[in-house]
């Protein structure tokens, strides 16, 4: 349609003010039975059938008004929304606000474009939006396919309050992003001579007190594996992996060219295509980084054009995983 043509407005906040209504299916119902009625009372000039006909009439009128004012200068605003990783899905905030009166049974629907001005058939669910004070709070979830920005689709905004006789809807353009971490791959550590700080047989975790069971990851050395407990499962329950507190913890350095080992000796011996090895390896990184960083290790990162030393936190596991998200990417992708 025409007004789907419109220019973008990158604008975090967004007042709307262009409301299309239209009556619903049983708006044109309505109207139909009042035409009916209408020429019942003419032909046998009913008095009491004109006032009803009219009464009614003034009613679909008051719920058309009614209607367009339910969405009508209502404001959204786009919050910070945090980073997620490929396949999962990622979650905008949006603030709604009213300026004056409540706004019930509103409907706010993502809409995906394969081109700027070409809706996609398909739409994303409704999620039902009920103002009863100054603002609201929602989420509109989409699933995050690749790396990189994703920037939220226009919306879709519409109601059928009061009466359902009418439909109102507009459509909101909010520059809205979430970064998109590379799947993660879990593979085994690099070799121990990529280790640095520390016994390279004690620089996992330490080993000086045993603090307890977690669930095995990729990267566990099988000398950490819990096999008594796994014995007294049979074999038939999740692989534990021993978890050990204290001790001298070690600095591991994840590289460009340590992924592309890891790749040739787990994944592909014989290669792969360099579209999807740039791919691979990104996620091999971000598997690394991820494991270290929930086991408390002191980690740095080293891509073509970025390096980060080692450290730990959360600034730090921010800083690379941005730098595996935006790699060979341009940097605004709103």
């Amino acid at each position: 349609m025409w007004f789907s043509r419109r220019p973008v407005a990158a604008a975090p906040f967004v007042v709307v003010a262009r409301v299309y209504i239209l009556p619903a299916r049983m708006g044109l119902l309505y109207a139909v039975t009042l035409l009916a009625m209408l020429l019942t009372a003419i032909n046998y000039n009913l008095s009491l059938g004109f006032a009803l006909v009219f009464l009614l009439t003034g009613l679909f009128f008051v719920a058309m008004l009614h209607t367009h004012r339910n969405l009508a200068r209502l404001s959204l605003r786009a919050l910070e929304n945090p980073p997620v990783f490929a396949g999962d899905f990622a979650r905008f905030s949006l603030l709604a606000e009213t300026p004056d009166v409540p706004r019930p049974a509103l409907e706010a629907q993502s809409l995906s474009f394969a081109r700027r001005d070409i809706p996609e058939k398909s739409p994303l669910p409704v999620v039902l939006l009920h103002l009863e004070g100054k603002s609201a709070r929602f989420q509109m979830s989409l699933t995050a396919p690749c790396r990189g920005w994703l920037t939220l689709p226009p919306l879709l905004l519409a109601t059928r309050y009061p009466l359902g006789l009418f439909r109102a809807w507009t459509r909101v353009f909010l520059s809205a992003r979430c970064l998109v971490y590379p799947r993660p791959i879990f593979l085994p550590w690099a070799r121990a001579s990529d280790v640095s700080g520390g016994d390279s047989g004690q620089s996992d975790l330490g080993e000086e007190d045993f603090s307890g069971l977690r669930a095995r990851q990729l990267s566990d050395s099988p000398r950490h594996i819990a096999w008594k407990a796994v014995a007294r499962d049979g074999g038939e329950g999740e692989l534990l992996a021993k978890r050990f507190s204290g001790g001298a913890k070690g600095e591991r350095w994840f590289s460009w060219e340590m992924a592309a080992e890891a790749i040739a000796r787990h994944i592909a011996p014989e290669g792969l295509r360099r579209d999807h090895e740039t791919e691979t390896r990104l996620s091999v990184l971000s598997g690394w980084v991820d494991a270290a960083e929930r086991e408390g290790i002191s980690y740095g990162l080293a891509l073509p054009g970025f390096e980060a030393g080692p450290s730990r936190g959360a600034e730090h596991f921010s800083r690379c995983m941005s730098a595996l998200a935006l790699f060979s990417l341009p940097e605004a992708g709103a």
